[in-house]
């Protein structure tokens, strides 16, 4: 008996040091592949490209987080308290083909902002959404910037999400002279920062018939984090780089999914049927200098909550995607393009903007 007893305690010693060596491996291996970019990386260097003056003052702009073509109006997402990781095969080509389909509708807008675009990742079925897009939209120019790279995300548990590769992307007919991404600090705490995104904006740079540029910024900020001090300190580093392009003479434009809403959001009319609910974090009205204008539409979220699937007036949403621009800049029309999540759990926001006169 003590032997049958002294060899249950060898197997569960050895079951429970196995275990561990498995754990402390797997985190090894998670740290020595760890994504880490550089605080600055030039995506598109000067001098690369044969970059012509744009002549235009007027341009349009469409902004949207596409959810890596998973997130359509039948899923929900166990970050958010559902359930789902990914929709079926079937369901995601359908996004992913819907989704290219109303770029390709409205191919006369200038610039395409673009967040959550999967290049290889379990969660996509490993289709490049990247090249699909660019070859939807020839003779576009694109530039993708990478801001999430994880060899493996083991939860949840029963389905891991597995790996991911994904980012921004910004293409427009026009060549940019010059695209640069900005990473924003981790502010995420360890050992969670090993599994989420690496938070980044693309800045494009655009040179005009006078003089100066256009830039453009792509930008989709943290999730999931309240503490006010660290918002801050990310949004720190794109208002430095936006209040240096203006100070140069520069025009700026700013949209992405800001992951919260804009300074004194808050819906008009009837939302078109859809139910509020203010985001936890809120953009601080005095972010910016005075003359720099936040631009969105109040009349249709941009948003819906993923704890169960899409139904109109039953979800609650709110507006997490906007632009914002410096102060040569007048807006002229903007509008939430309500396709009521069908594909995405972000609706599209249509910006026209014309440059003033410096």
């Amino acid at each position: 008996m003590v032997n049958i007893f002294k060899k249950l305690l060898r197997t569960v010693a050895w079951t429970l040091l196995f275990i561990i060596l498995l754990f402390v491996g797997f985190i090894g291996y998670i740290i020595l592949t760890d994504y880490q970019p550089d605080t600055i990386e030039i995506i598109v260097e000067k001098g690369t490209n044969n970059v012509e003056d744009i002549q235009d003052s007027t341009f349009s702009l469409i902004n949207w987080n596409i959810g890596y073509a998973g997130l359509g109006k039948e899923m929900d997402f166990f970050y958010d308290g559902g359930k789902g990781v990914r929709p079926s095969k079937d369901l995601s080509e359908k996004y992913l083909s819907n989704i290219i389909d109303f770029i390709k509708t409205n191919d006369t807008v200038d610039f395409w902002l673009l967040q959550e675009v999967d290049v290889n990742a379990k969660r996509s079925y490993n289709i490049n959404q990247v090249e699909e897009v660019i070859a939807a939209v020839g003779g576009s120019y694109g530039v993708f910037a990478k801001n999430y790279m994880c060899q493996y995300v083991p939860i949840p548990i029963n389905d891991p999400m597995g790996f991911v590769e994904a980012g921004l992307m910004t293409f427009s007919a026009f060549p940019p002279m010059e695209s640069v991404r900005h990473s924003y600090p981790l502010i995420a705490s360890w050992p969670d920062k090993l599994f989420l995104l690496d938070r980044c904006f693309l800045l494009n740079r655009y040179p005009l018939e006078n003089g100066k540029d256009l830039i453009i910024i792509n930008t989709h900020n943290s999730a999931y984090v309240y503490d006010s001090v660290l918002r801050i300190e990310e949004l720190q580093i794109i208002k430095k780089v936006m209040l240096a392009e203006y100070d140069s003479g520069n025009y700026v434009i700013a949209g992405g999914d800001w992951n919260q809403n804009p300074p004194k959001y808050m819906p008009s009319g009837d939302y078109n049927g859809h139910k509020f609910k203010p985001s936890i974090v809120k953009m601080n009205s005095d972010f910016m200098p005075e003359g720099w204008l936040w631009v969105y539409d109040d009349r249709a979220p941009t948003n819906r909550s993923n704890d169960k699937p899409f139904i109109v007036g039953d979800n609650e949403t709110t507006c997490l995607d906007y632009y914002l621009l410096s102060p040569n800049i007048q807006k002229l029309d903007v509008e939430v393009i309500d396709l009521k999540f069908e594909n995405s759990d972000h609706n599209p926001i249509y910006l026209k903007a014309q440059l003033l006169p410096n």
